[in-house]
């Protein structure tokens, strides 16, 4: 090397000590051997889980933001493609991407004839410039030509902003980065959000009901019959759909269980009475505080004598009061039954299409506090049971859990006794 280049050191010397490796020409660098780095290229078992959870994430983030994405390339297609293809044909959104676009447009071009020349188009209804642009160049889109789109939407900085804040979500999930829980829950709120401000708030659409229908679950939904949220104990619960969302707005509700305490304790009598004196019609089947099936549970909770039993009676008391209060007090009914308590169901708007079902199940030395939670979705669907042989379907309009628990509760009220 000159005098002004760069020495670099040699390789560990031979037994010879003249620095050269056999075979290896005068200055060589040796490299260091993986076990030299100390590198390990294993994972364990919580490495595995991590990669997992992000994975999952990840997925749910995709759904959403597929949705969006298919979603929003249908409203530029219907509101630019009239005013740009008479004129320009097929190239009608190189044509409305204009100077300012050019780059990106062009690249979206030369994506789609590789993709024509290798056969990746697999649907021809996606051979069009419009499949190959991205989330960030459709809102480029709608900006450039926002006074076509005004007429559709209230408020411009709003749609902006909802693309703006995915805009975090898609890198991530592109990129395949960590997406945290707060950042997966914000792009979930933040799709349904701009599914509805595109339009898309039909039955069929995730929408913002007592428990929004969830991307993941409008996909796979059957193959997990109709449960829609497990929760270990009911302080989960409550923090997902607190009692507020779960029985504000019912026209209906029936609740068994021994205390009804989900009802009872979390949702006030004054809203009770607004919310039967709007057309809600009331079932509540209390555990009859005098049989001996509070005493056995008494037992197996490890609690003093009578103390659950009076903790029912005072729930029924108050739910006495609520009723009194009310000018139809026909629609507000109490009833208790003396059999065994196996779980506590609540029932929302059970005869109807976005009906909600929250099913506790009673277990030894466990209060229902402390219990496992399912959450039901309704709506009368009738449910596929896969499986069969060849993957055929089989069992044909296979009830799902919510059905199964309503019939349980009707069987339950159809025994049980009237509180004056």
């Amino acid at each position: 090397m000159g005098a002004g280049g760069l020495e670099l050191p040699p390789g560990e010397s031979g037994d010879d000590g003249d620095g050269e490796a056999a075979g290896a020409p005068a200055g060589a660098v040796s490299l260091a051997r993986p076990m030299e780095i100390g590198a390990d290229l294993d994972w364990d078992a919580d490495a595995w889980a991590e990669v997992r959870t992000r994975a999952r994430r990840a997925g749910r983030a995709y759904i959403w933001l597929n949705l969006v994405e298919q979603r929003l390339r249908a409203v530029v297609s219907a509101v630019l493609r009239p005013i740009y293809e008479p004129v320009h044909g097929d190239e009608w959104v190189v044509a409305a991407a204009g100077p300012a676009g050019q780059e990106w447009v062009q690249r979206a071009v030369a994506v789609r004839e590789v993709s024509r020349r290798k056969g990746y188009l697999l649907d021809p209804a996606d051979d069009n410039v419009l499949c190959f642009l991205t989330l960030p160049q459709l809102r480029e889109l709608m900006v450039q030509h926002w006074p076509c789109f005004e007429p559709y939407f209230d408020d411009r900085r709003e749609v902006e902003l909802a693309l703006d804040e995915l805009e975090v979500a898609r890198s991530a999930v592109a990129r395949n980065r960590a997406l945290s829980e707060t950042v997966l829950a914000q792009a979930e709120r933040m799709c349904a959000r701009l599914l509805e401000m595109l339009g898309a708030s039909g039955d069929d659409a995730p929408s913002a009901h007592r428990l929004p229908v969830d991307a993941v679950e409008d996909l796979v939904g059957d193959r997990f019959a109709d449960v829609v949220g497990v929760h270990s104990d009911r302080v989960r619960l409550q923090r997902r759909l607190p009692a507020e969302d779960l029985f504000g707005g019912a026209r209906r509700l029936d609740a068994m269980g021994i205390g009804l305490n989900l009802l009872v304790q979390n949702y006030s009598g004054r809203r009770l009475v607004r919310l039967a004196a709007s057309g809600c019609r009331l079932r509540l089947l209390f555990l009859n505080p005098a049989s001996s099936a509070v005493r056995r549970r008494e037992r197996e909770l490890g609690i003093k004598k009578g103390e659950l039993s009076r903790t029912v009676e005072m729930n029924i008391l108050h739910m006495r009061r609520v009723r009194a209060r009310l000018r139809d007090t026909g629609a507000f009914e109490i009833h208790v039954f003396d059999e065994t308590p196996r779980f506590s169901a609540y029932m929302v708007d059970g005869d109807g299409a976005d009906g909600l079902a929250v099913v506790q199940p009673y277990l030894r030395r466990v209060r229902g506090m402390e219990a496992p939670v399912l959450v039901l979705r309704g709506g009368g669907r009738d449910l596929v049971q896969r499986g069969g042989e060849h993957g055929k379907p089989q069992d044909e309009g296979v009830h799902g859990l919510f059905q199964t628990y309503r019939e349980e509760f009707e069987s339950a009220w159809t025994d049980s006794r009237p509180v004056s």
